[in-house]
């Protein structure tokens, strides 16, 4: 009776599945999965470890749709220097749950650095021109989300705006809804994935490690102090506490170090030869020429440095090779005299 047993083993499989992915409906009205999600995170976003799984935990919990109905779906600060990948998470994020990495709302804070800029989030004051309009910056479609998706709105560099613009949120962090001024209209974050982002500390992080990392503190082998109290201090400096507290995560991002410089580039070059691909092109790139892409690398821009050295010094090679060349689909990159050759 071996087929009869294989064929019951397999009906018992699809059952299983079966009603698992009924479970799976009935316990939450959200379509993502949150193991595809974090595993597109975790392949584009290098050396935040501790920040992937801080963002696995907030996808499960909201996966299983139990959350307060009275504030946002979440509310997350990402900290640290520039380049590391923290506006990138919030892309990536908005791309592997909705389908496109610009499907969010971001609001660009350094450019609300004045007072009286905070009426480009809340509207114009009655009496003023445009109230009635109830006007505003914010993309209210893309922040409502729909039943089966979150909206999701990323709020960047927040400590560039002037400090009467970041109390202008508190409401929206607390209850999930902002009244405009003119009381027109009432903006809904109930359904809203909420992120905001800082370089706050970076700097004191960086004087901090080089002042450990020559001198008598080296010579004498001293350590600096943890990298999680030179933010909280920066934070706690600039931020009001009752800001604060209405924060959900606060999710420090490392410095990336040379061992992940290899990683880096091949994310780049992904990215190039994903442009490219609308042209039916690609680019492959020695050995040789991926080490001088991540040579001279400097900390202080992260990712930006090498997505620089491969615009500048890659790009327009290439570029002219294709033109060059019109009907030629696969470009090789190789290093001749320390210079890259296409």
């Amino acid at each position: 009776m071996p087929f009869i047993n294989d064929q019951f083993g397999h009906n018992s499989d699809q059952l299983a599945r079966q009603t698992y992915a009924q479970s799976a409906a009935r316990i939450s009205r959200f379509k993502f999965l949150p193991e595809q999600v974090i595993a597109t995170l975790r392949a584009r976003i290098v050396g935040q470890r501790d920040v992937m799984n801080a963002i696995e935990d907030m996808l499960f919990t909201l996966k299983a749709d139990f959350g307060d109905k009275t504030r946002p779906l979440s509310v997350m600060l990402l900290m640290g220097p520039t380049g590391v990948g923290k506006t990138e998470t919030v892309r990536v994020l908005a791309e592997a749950m909705l389908g496109s990495a610009d499907e969010l709302c971001r609001i660009d804070m350094n450019t609300l650095a004045q007072e009286h800029y905070s009426a480009a989030l809340t509207g114009s004051p009655p009496g003023y021109v445009g109230s009635k309009e109830g006007q505003t910056l914010f993309d209210i479609e893309r922040i409502k989300g729909s039943f089966s998706e979150p909206g999701i709105v990323l709020f960047d560099e927040i400590e560039k705006a002037d400090k009467s613009v970041v109390r202008s949120l508190m409401n929206i962090l607390d209850t999930g809804k902002l009244t405009l001024t003119s009381g027109t209209r009432e903006i809904d974050f109930s359904n809203t994935l909420v992120f905001l982002t800082s370089n706050l500390g970076a700097r004191e992080q960086a004087d901090s490690l080089k002042s450990y990392s020559q001198g008598w503190r080296s010579a004498l082998r001293l350590k600096p102090p943890p990298q999680s109290e030179i933010l909280d201090q920066a934070l706690n400096t600039y931020f009001d506490p009752e800001f604060i507290n209405r924060i959900d995560r606060i999710l420090p991002f490392n410095w990336l170090d040379d061992g992940q410089l290899e990683a880096l580039v091949d994310l780049e070059l992904m990215k190039l030869n994903k442009r490219l691909s609308s042209r039916q092109a690609q680019v492959v790139v020695s050995e040789g020429a991926r080490e001088y892409l991540s040579q001279h690398y400097d900390t202080r821009y992260g990712a930006r440095d090498i997505a620089r050295r491969i615009r500048v010094e890659l790009e327009p090679k290439l570029a002219k090779a294709m033109i060059e060349a019109p009907e030629k689909k696969e470009f090789e990159v190789t290093l001749q005299s320390n210079a890259l050759v296409v």
